[in-house]
């Protein structure tokens, strides 16, 4: 996997998953947290996630 360093030193991975539009419908609820599982199970590390999203929806 490929990595990337921020000038702090810290290093994530370069390839991740964004939650911007998850949680806004309830209605996608279970294809939203397929993808996010399937994204692991593959190996992803990288959520990106804000309290905003979804009115914190995303993060819970």
């Amino acid at each position: 996997m490929k990595t990337i360093s921020f000038p702090d030193g810290t290093t994530v991975p370069a390839l991740g998953l964004g939650t911007w539009m998850m949680a806004e419908r309830p209605d996608l609820r279970v294809q939203e947290i397929a993808a996010l599982r399937e994204g692991m199970d593959l190996g992803m590390t990288l959520i990106d996630t804000a309290e905003m999203y979804g009115e914190g929806e995303a993060e819970r």
